[in-house]
């Protein structure tokens, strides 16, 4: 699941990671993103840090409270080094943009390999 309000970065990557093999299931609004899991129980998140309703954080605290995803592989990203809050919070992993979209697919099957 891509959790991002930018349209032309989910549409990027929702392409580059269909080609890869991957179904891509994604929100724009953070409040949309427990109910969307539930719906459509993701393997992984890839979540923006700023979304325009609410803070990326708060979801992600919001996901590894609920007891389906509070070991799903959640991937933070930020144009800001907000490393170390983000990990804290419980992502598995942090993500500096601009990064390489190519090496998403590597990296989501390392995470989902466990």
């Amino acid at each position: 699941m891509i959790v991002d309000d930018d349209r032309n970065t989910v549409k990027l990557l929702q392409t580059l990671l269909e080609l890869d093999g991957f179904d891509v299931v994604v929100s724009a609004r953070g409040g949309d993103v427990v109910a969307a899991a539930e719906q459509n129980s993701p393997d992984i998140f890839l979540m923006d840090y700023h979304l325009a309703d609410m803070d990326g954080v708060e979801v992600l605290r919001q996901l590894r409270a609920h007891s389906r995803f509070a070991s799903t592989p959640i991937v933070m990203t930020s144009g800001l080094d907000v490393s170390d809050e983000v990990m804290e919070a419980g992502a598995s992993t942090f993500l500096v943009k601009p990064f390489e979209p190519g090496e998403l697919p590597t990296l989501f099957n390392r995470l989902l390999a466990g």
